[in-house]
């Protein structure tokens, strides 16, 4: 999820998540692309706390997974140390991915596409992972949808009592529309110290799926598709909580 914000909660991103129950129900998702693909090698772009990736490399793919933020890219060596495979970068969207060779399949998942800092950064990251991608290797790019979102109030998603290095905690997130633009806010409030809290928010970019094919079109895809959740399930712009766009040369 990482473009260098939220450095000093990374502790607690990492412990807000179930990733078993996420990985379990994203994992089907990317075998069925990865197969059809003949992927071998993988490049998991703004990877965060590395869990995709090191599921990726699980399967025996050489994985390069790099993200802006130098915690997240510790935290990930942490849980998963760096075996022959599987190399961690500190490595923003402004810079190329580097690959002697194109690559079978690249990811940006978990909204972080949505923290660049614009949206000419955004179009350029995007470009990027296509070039670096191979004919017939998925882009596969991974974005909340916005749009279903009431434009105003904040929709808080989970409110969870965490043990973080903060000590238990009461953790907060939520995401929010106003207009065009989004914004995800993130609350710790430790149970020790009442009334004593940590807070963040960070704006979010907005994506229509229009403007993402014509974005991938111009980088060199040839065949841009567009789903609302991991069961190939087709895109809602008023329901769906995801926007997954998977995009070929």
């Amino acid at each position: 999820m990482a473009t260098g914000r939220f450095d000093d909660l990374t502790d607690v991103y990492e412990a807000m998540i179930d990733w078993p129950k996420r990985l379990a129900n994203e994992e089907p998702f990317f075998r069925r692309l990865f197969d059809q693909a003949g992927a071998r090698r993988v490049a998991d772009v703004a990877c965060g706390t590395g869990r995709h990736a090191a599921m990726f490399h699980g399967w025996g793919l050489q994985v390069d997974a790099a993200d802006i933020s130098p915690q997240m890219i510790r935290k990930a060596r942490e849980q998963f140390g760096q075996p022959d495979g599987l190399a961690w970068s500190v490595r923003g969207f402004e810079e190329p991915i580097p690959a002697e060779r194109p690559l079978d399949a690249v990811t940006c998942l978990g909204n972080s596409l949505a923290l660049a800092s614009d949206r000419a950064t955004a179009e350029r990251a995007l470009a990027g992972m296509i070039r670096a991608a191979r004919s017939g290797g998925p882009v596969v790019l991974h974005l909340l949808n916005l749009w279903r979102l009431d434009d105003g109030p904040v929709d808080w998603q989970k409110c969870l009592v965490l043990d973080v290095p903060q000590g238990k905690s009461l953790v907060v997130k939520g995401v929010q529309r106003v207009g065009d633009r989004g914004f995800v806010h993130l609350v710790v409030a430790p149970l020790a110290a009442p009334g004593e809290f940590q807070s963040e928010s960070a704006p979010l970019l907005s994506f229509e799926v229009e403007s993402l094919r014509q974005a991938a079109l111009a980088a060199g895809a040839s065949k841009v598709q567009f789903y609302g959740n991991h069961r190939f399930q087709p895109f809602d712009r008023q329901t769906s909580v995801d926007l997954i766009m998977v995009a070929e040369k």
